[in-house]
């Protein structure tokens, strides 16, 4: 089963490869775990839209930006 779990996580993999930064490097820029960006990553852990958030800023986009992504249409 694909779902939403898979689809953030995916898309917050893809924004951080893209930046060039680590998965350690996006959680102290987003003031989150490690642990818990790679689980995000993986479609284990689900996520709150604070967190997303948080993510999204860390990586320069907005909220908007980071679900307009045609995997979540």
């Amino acid at each position: 089963m694909y779902d939403i779990r898979m689809k953030i996580g995916q898309k917050i993999k893809e924004l951080r490869e893209k930046a060039k930064i680590s998965q350690k490097d996006l959680a102290y820029s987003a003031d989150l775990d490690r642990s818990y960006i790679a689980s995000i990553e993986s479609g284990q852990r689900n996520v709150s839209i604070i967190n997303i958030e948080k993510i999204t800023k860390a990586l320069n986009v907005t909220v908007k930006e980071f679900f307009s992504d045609k995997l979540f249409i």
